[in-house]
Formats: C-alpha cells, sequence, structure tokens
C-alpha cells in the first residue's frame, strides 16, 4: 500500500510547492511603473552634431512618472495631455514657443529621444540643466541609488501649436510618440 501511495502523495507535494510560484506577472500583467527594474541598456548611436547629451547631475530622483504620463520602450515616460505654451526667447527662432515638460527616464537605462524626420524646421526639444534646442537629446544610463526614475527639466519648442512626433530608442526598442503642443494629436494615444 506504502508503495502505490507515496508516488502520489509526492506528486501532489511537488503541485503544490510550485502553486505559489504563478503569478499574475506569469499571465502578462502590466508591470507597476514605480517597481525597480533592471533595464536593457543597448549603446545609443554616436550622437549628431545637433544633438545633446544629457548630463546624469542634471537629473533629479524619482519614482514612478506621474498620472498623464506614458511608459514607451519600457524606459521613457511622456505626457500624455495637451501641453500649455508661452513665448520663448530661447528658441531656435525670435517667434517659437515653448511647453515645459519634465522626461522621466528609468534609471540605469540610456535612452535618445528625437524629433521625427521632417520636423526639425518646426520643432526642437531640449532638457537639463542648460537646456538648450535640439534635434536629438541622448542620456544614460545614469545610476541612481534609490530613485526607479530620473526626471529631466526641460521641454519642447515648436514654430506653432503642433502634436509633435518624436521618436523614443531605448534598450533596443524604437517608438513613436505624439506630444501634443498646444493643440491635440489625433488618434489614440
Amino acid at each position: 500500500m506504502w508503495s502505490r501511495t507515496f508516488p502520489r502523495l509526492a506528486l501532489a507535494a511537488g503541485l503544490l510547492a510550485a502553486a505559489p510560484a504563478c503569478t499574475t506577472q506569469d499571465r502578462g500583467a502590466a508591470p507597476d511603473a514605480s517597481a525597480p527594474v533592471r533595464p536593457v541598456v543597448s549603446p545609443l548611436p554616436p550622437l549628431p552634431p545637433e544633438g545633446l547629451r544629457l548630463s546624469c547631475g542634471d537629473a533629479i530622483p524619482g519614482t514612478a512618472p506621474p498620472p498623464g504620463y506614458r511608459t514607451v520602450a519600457g524606459a521613457v515616460a511622456v505626457p500624455t495631455a495637451v501641453l500649455g505654451y508661452d513665448r520663448s526667447p530661447d528658441g531656435p527662432e525670435p517667434a517659437w514657443w515653448f511647453a515645459k515638460w519634465g522626461l522621466y527616464v528609468r534609471a540605469g537605462a540610456a535612452a535618445e529621444v528625437r524629433v521625427a524626420p521632417g520636423w526639425a524646421g518646426r520643432a526642437r526639444i531640449g532638457w537639463g540643466r542648460d537646456a538648450m534646442p535640439a534635434e536629438t537629446v541622448q542620456v544614460g544610463p545614469c545610476p541612481a541609488a534609490s530613485a526607479t526614475w530620473l526626471v529631466f527639466t526641460g521641454g519642447t519648442w515648436v514654430s506653432d501649436p503642433s502634436c509633435v512626433p518624436l521618436v523614443v530608442d531605448s534598450g533596443g526598442q524604437r517608438v513613436d510618440v505624439p506630444v501634443a503642443v498646444g493643440t491635440p494629436c489625433a488618434g489614440p494615444r
């Protein structure tokens, strides 16, 4: 009798021991943006001449991006709301507008954000202590002792209120991202 029951008991014990390993994460639940993760770090391409490299020292340590932001490429968060804007004396041209917003980058990640091809004459981006209008911005990887996200202050310069197409590259992923400056973007965001 013992020889027939022991294998069944061993199988039942093994199944019970494995059951706690099955979680909602196994079923594809959305990851928590505030949870610490080790981002995939892919090398960034060479910085173009009109590009800007952000200093990790300019980052403000933070936690999860606030409501009204969405995470793209697993490592960068951008605003989803229509951004307000004002005249900018620092724009590429005297009559340009500026929309202030923080660029969130996951601690330890490297990312490149750039204005989509064909938009260089209408939009520029820049963050950091001495933010200057640029077509391309690169950052990281920036370590952080306790922060899960790093925030860079700056924003977007535009010649006219626009739905500005940005391209985000991080961790081997490339994502096209619309940012609404003074006017909504059409379609899902």
